[in-house]
């Protein structure tokens, strides 16, 4: 038999028995946990897998067919001798050698005496020796005929070990097998088995701690099958690996500017910088220093692309070059996607390339809540912006080259967030400039490095030429400060400030409609801004009936609701269903999987809009495309009414466009008053109007006295809050309302009692 050894680290374990420092084998418990005992348990179990056992939870007792099998072949005869245990060996697991079935035989019998010695039965010693048999053959018959060999089996046992589990284990070590014991509740309840540690060792090692939650075998058995999917994924690692702003001094551009040949001399690395610098050291000479800084990045005939704003979203052609199939599961789409990354000019760098997408991509699959769908429409996008880029950025490329990738304005998006991540990563310098500080980048990345500065500056344009440096005077600046002090979280708000906004439906009681319907937005209940955008507080109701039934002062409450920005329909339907639009036509080519193809509506030879404010034609594309998401449309996307949707929003009548032309989210907001008095059904297309204008902003009532569904038909769902306010009138006529006296225009109470004579 062997004898049990010291370890001096956990890499004996792997030493042949041979080559052992003592010879002998190693029994070890493992109560706690570091970095290096999980790499280590991660190799063992690996080992044990494949050249040994692996016990996750208790070894199960023999049930009646083992039990019946063992009677058939040995029979159930037991006596307390070393030669009859030795013969039965023979018969029962032949494929052991000799020297193998002595030791086992003499530690079966060393066991079996140490029970006989505690006072255990002729009868409990015979069931525990059948036990050790049974076991031995359906558990362990893969390894006896190891026992001793220079290659020594390993046993890995997981959780609690009981007192027969422990005896045979022990049988098994003696006879020359290594054996690792996992305890994640510590060394508490082995001890009542084995109390002063004779059978096996307590591993000791500084750093200890107690095993993370939910650790067991089977996420040890993941994370290997896991690395062994990821070396699929992976193929031929570069030999090339980025050193990113270890090197650099934290100066921002003159990072940037550093020479290659000055950042490291590790052959193994590339040394790149990634930065995002946000605010002006000094708005006066901001301009002036990207400009300076890019002539000198092309003077050193550094690759260098600069982008502005947003990165431009990828076009149809773009996307449909991608080569890609229907996947099922993540490793799938990186294997597939990951063909797409070709650059036979240096193979080096599509190595670097492949590696850096699939490790982005397998980070960014690791996010809660990342379906397939969307992981692979994401991984499109990057792939598509690779290939738009690669060129310029590495044309001729050879290492220790470092190229130039400038975004002005900062990520808008997580799918620029995430190419950013991506660029960042390869040989590249990666500059981020923000500012201005109103606008906030998205990005956030463990190998950023940022600088800060208090100065803001509104700048949308990298100065690439003289001509486009515009350096505002130390005046100019004041008065943007002044601005900033003003009209940042104050209440006050200056003249078109922001360029986004979305609804907010208010509740009210009909009485409130006249009270909030001609106030500011910033008064009204809910009305707040986050992160640049508007949240705006609107109504969209429905009145039913006539109150009191009294009709003069029913048209009377109408007109005094008429505003300059309120835009009155008095029968139904606005717009004709024939209506012929001049992008109706058209409007099957918009629309593509779910998104609009907003630069092929832009570069349309008939597109209507063109002489808005670029920001206005954003916003008016932005609610279309949630109209459409939302599908608040009966039908959308079901027989195609999104293509009326389209064309009717690319249609809006003049008088509706000025009203979305001139509002500003913080100012009173425009209106739309519906009177329908007949038993005629709202259009379809009034039924889009009336929605996206919901969507845009606008206050909505529709008057219907006679309390007759004839608005709500073609809506998808409930919109719109409903008051019932009197009773139903038929055949009502809608009078010249711009002539009716309200009460708005009578002299009130105060004024008569204190007018002078």
């Amino acid at each position: 038999m062997l004898e049990h050894k010291k370890i001096q680290n956990l890499s004996d374990y792997f030493v042949e028995l041979n080559s052992r420092r003592e010879k002998g084998v190693y029994f070890y418990r493992i109560n706690g946990y570091s970095e290096e005992v999980g790499e280590f348990i991660k190799k063992y179990y690996d080992t044990a897998r494949r050249t040994g056992v692996v016990i996750e939870g208790k070894i199960p007792n023999p049930d009646e067919g083992n039990l019946a099998y063992y009677n058939e072949i040995m029979g159930m005869d037991f006596q307390m001798s070393m030669d009859f245990i030795h013969v039965s060996l023979r018969k029962w697991l032949p494929r052991m050698n000799e020297f193998q079935r002595q030791n086992v035989a003499a530690s079966i019998y060393d066991s079996l005496d140490s029970l006989r010695k505690a006072g255990k039965t002729e009868n409990m010693l015979r069931n525990a020796y059948i036990k050790f048999m049974c076991w031995l053959y359906y558990k362990f018959e893969r390894i006896v005929n190891q026992l001793g060999e220079n290659h020594i089996p390993k046993i890995l046992y997981e959780g609690q070990i009981s007192n027969y589990e422990l005896m045979l284990i022990s049988i098994l070590s003696n006879a020359g097998c290594d054996v690792v014991l996992l305890q994640y509740a510590g060394d508490q309840g082995y001890l009542k088995t084995d109390p002063g540690s004779v059978l096996s060792d307590s591993l000791q090692m500084e750093g200890l701690q107690p095993f993370p939650q939910g650790y067991c075998v089977k996420k040890v058995r993941d994370e290997i099958q896991n690395e062994l999917n990821n070396e699929r994924l992976y193929g031929i690692r570069p030999s090339l690996t980025n050193c990113t702003n270890a090197w650099i001094k934290g100066n921002g551009l003159d990072d940037i500017r550093e020479s290659i040949l000055l950042r490291g001399n590790d052959s193994r690395f590339f040394y790149n910088c990634f930065c995002r610098i946000n605010g002006a050291e000094d708005k006066l000479t901001y301009a002036n220093e990207l400009f300076r800084l890019q002539q000198e990045l092309r003077n050193s005939k550094r690759n260098t692309v600069i982008v502005s704003k947003e990165i431009p979203r990828p076009t149809p052609q773009e996307i449909s070059e991608i080569k890609r199939s229907n996947y099922t599961s993540g490793d799938q789409m990186l294997l597939g996607l990951a063909c797409n990354i070709q650059y036979g000019a240096n193979l080096e760098l599509q190595r670097i390339l492949h590696k850096t997408f699939v490790d982005v991509m397998l980070a960014e699959s690791q996010k809660e809540g990342e379906n397939l769908n969307r992981l692979t429409n994401r991984a499109v996008y990057l792939l598509c912006w690779l290939r738009r880029y690669l060129p310029k950025l590495f044309i001729n490329w050879k290492s220790p080259e470092i190229g130039c990738f400038i975004y002005l304005g900062g990520c808008r998006n997580e799918n620029e967030a995430l190419f950013m991540s991506f660029l960042g990563r390869l040989p590249l310098d990666v500059l981020i400039l923000c500012p201005d500080l109103n606008i906030k980048c998205c990005l956030e990345d463990k190998l950023l490095y940022e600088v800060n500065y208090p100065e803001s500056l509104a700048i949308t344009e990298y100065p690439e030429e003289s001509s486009q440096i515009k350096i505002g005077t130390a005046a100019y600046h004041a008065e943007r400060e002044l601005d900033t002090l003003m009209y940042q979280d104050s209440g006050i708000y200056r003249n078109q400030q922001y360029v986004k906004a979305n609804v907010i439906n208010l509740q009210t009681m009909y009485e409130e409609i006249k009270l909030l319907w001609d106030q500011e937005l910033k008064y009204r209940p809910n009305f707040s801004t986050v992160n640049g955008v508007v949240n705006i507080p609107v109504i969209f109701s429905k009145i039913s009936g006539v109150k009191d039934g009294s009709v003069s002062q029913y048209w009377e409450s109408i007109a005094a609701l008429i505003t300059e920005d309120t835009v009155v329909v008095k029968s139904a339907p606005y717009i004709e269903p024939t209506a012929s639009g001049p992008m109706k036509a058209f409007a099957v080519e918009f629309y593509k999987n779910g998104k609009l193809l907003r630069n092929k509506i832009k570069n349309h030879p008939r597109y209507p809009y063109h002489l808005l404010r670029e920001e206005m034609q954003e916003f008016i594309l932005d609610k279309l495309q949630l109209l459409i998401e939302r599908k608040l449309i009966k039908g959308i996307g079901e027989n195609g009414t999104e293509y009326t949707v389209i064309a009717q929003i690319l249609d809006l009548p003049k008088e509706i466009l000025r009203l979305i032309q001139k509002f500003d989210f913080t100012k009173k907001n425009p209106k739309l008053i519906y009177i329908n008095t007949g038993e005629t059904m709202i259009s379809l297309q009034d039924s889009i109007l009336v929605t996206f204008l919901n969507l845009a902003g606008f206050d909505i009532l529709f008057f219907v006295p006679t309390g007759y569904q004839s608005v709500e038909n073609y809506f998808a769902e409930k919109l719109m809050e409903e008051h019932q306010i009197g009773e139903y009138k038929y055949d009502m006529q809608v009078p010249d309302l711009n002539n009716i006296s309200t009460n708005s225009t009578r002299p009130s109470w105060r004024r008569k009692l204190f007018r002078r004579g």
